[in-house]
């Protein structure tokens, strides 16, 4: 598709890029693009001209999203985005149906980034039709988790032709939050129905927790042990659908604390059978405090904190315990005032040197500090917050699957949401490290210790 101009003779506006965007700009790889890949299944159709209309119109009132790299000399101090008030490019295109249809579009969200030279940096594409495909993208149609105590390989399923939105991201601009709200006002404007943000869960308010009884970050923290890695490039995914974990009413701990244990339970497991030695584990854990309402800023906008994991406390002989202590660890993380990156991203990007001076420093420091890189991330995007609703024919999504990159040295990255009940997990993973077997039997794991967090009264 050719780029269109829509400057009109005036100077579009440009913004430095934050501190998020700029690292993640430094650290470019051609061969693991940073993707965030989205998948929204729906139970009708779609019309071609009303989606694209509507997602249009949609950019439009979000129109941060609505942007593109400027060009600029090697000199420079900052890279800048430019605004372009109008998308250059069709964003939404309508697959051919074909028997690997579904398959080719979540792989080419792994390993095709929208470019950032034309905007947006974000690519829609919808296939009419489709089963619930389930599975890694090495497979059309996988597997469905049929029960939360089955820890063999999950049976297949048979569901109803869905029509499937693959939306492809290139992180480096927004993150999966920010096109999700985007993604509910084309809902609302294509079907006419309110697609407004539910009210987050009320809890009482706390005290600032303490950090007591935690494992240093000091530590160099344990690595997912390397499986049957694959001789092609980039990233592999299998994506599944599993029952939400039962958590006792007023429990002190919630499902992402849930989600947190079953992650770190999973790897400590994963590296026993692999004659990994044990060692701390960190998992990264991004926070995002924006409002869900259309105000929500676009772009990237959560911060990172780590939650470490002693070796001793991932032999658990009391769950209730690990999962207050977790529960206790992660609320005293989050209330930490910290920059989205840290403090020393905050200076790396200090705008003193030129621009690329301060990439090549930023990608050596970035190789250098590879070892201490956690061990993982797991990005828990919680209940969707918006009906996704787009109207009597196409109907309210009913899955909504995300993925986040998966880039060496960490290797694998968990993320979860729910949907009309159910939790949504996408595992991605390096070929590097991983092939497709071992990202179904770590689904499998997974599958086994969430159980095993549900504590009983």
């Amino acid at each position: 598709m050719t780029a269109v101009d829509h400057r009109a003779g005036r100077t579009p506006e440009r913004v430095p890029f934050p501190v998020v965007d700029e690292v993640a700009r430094h650290c470019l790889q051609e061969e693991e693009p940073e993707t965030v890949h989205i998948e929204v299944h729906l139970p009708g159709p779609l019309d071609p001209d009303r989606l694209r209309t509507a997602f249009a119109e949609a950019l439009r009132r979000h129109p941060r999203i609505l942007m593109r790299e400027a060009p600029g000399r090697w000199y420079r101090r900052r890279y800048e985005w430019e605004l372009t008030g109008e998308p250059d490019v069709e964003v939404v295109t309508f697959l051919p149906p074909g028997p690997d249809t579904l398959r080719d579009a979540r792989t080419r969200a792994l390993t095709s980034a929208p470019p950032l030279s034309v905007s947006p940096p974000i690519r829609v594409e919808v296939v009419q039709g489709a089963g619930r495909a389930e599975g890694s993208e090495a497979a059309a149609a996988l597997t469905v988790a049929p029960t939360p105590h089955a820890t063999p390989a999950a049976t297949p399923a048979t569901h109803p032709p869905h029509t499937v939105l693959f939306l492809t991201i290139n992180h480096t601009a927004l993150d999966g939050p920010a096109c999700l709200r985007v993604l509910a006002t084309a809902a609302e404007l294509y079907g006419g129905r309110d697609n407004s943000a539910a009210a987050p869960p009320v809890r009482p308010p706390e005290p600032p927790q303490a950090l007591t009884d935690t494992p240093s970050n000091w530590a160099r923290p344990a690595r997912v042990a390397a499986g049957t890695p694959e001789r092609s490039p980039g990233n592999g995914v299998l994506v599944a659908e599993l029952p939400l974990p039962h958590r006792p009413k007023g429990s002190p701990y919630t499902v992402n604390d849930q989600l947190m244990v079953t992650t770190a339970l999973t790897l400590a497991h994963w590296n026993r059978e692999h004659g990994a030695p044990p060692r701390p584990l960190r998992i990264t854990m991004p926070v995002d405090d924006r409002p869900r309402d259309t105000t929500m800023p676009i772009g990237n906008g959560t911060r990172l904190v780590e939650v470490p994991f002693g070796p001793d406390e991932l032999r658990p002989t009391d769950m209730r315990d690990l999962l207050s202590r977790t529960a206790t660890r992660t609320r005293a993380l989050k209330s930490l005032s910290r920059p989205q990156l840290g403090r020393g991203a905050a200076l790396l990007t200090a705008p003193v040197t030129p621009v690329a001076w301060r990439a090549a420093l930023t990608r050596g420091l970035r190789r250098a500090a590879a070892p201490w890189t956690s061990t993982t991330l797991l990005s828990n995007i919680g209940r969707i917050p918006y009906p996704l609703d787009f109207g009597e024919d196409a109907g309210r999504a009913d899955a909504v699957w995300f993925s986040a990159p998966a880039r060496m040295p960490r290797g694998l990255t968990f993320t979860t949401a729910s949907t009309a009940g159910r939790l949504h997990l996408a595992l991605r993973w390096s070929r590097a490290l991983l092939g497709h077997g071992d990202g179904a039997h770590l689904r499998d794991l997974f599958e086994h210790y969430l159980h095993t967090t549900e504590v009983t009264e």
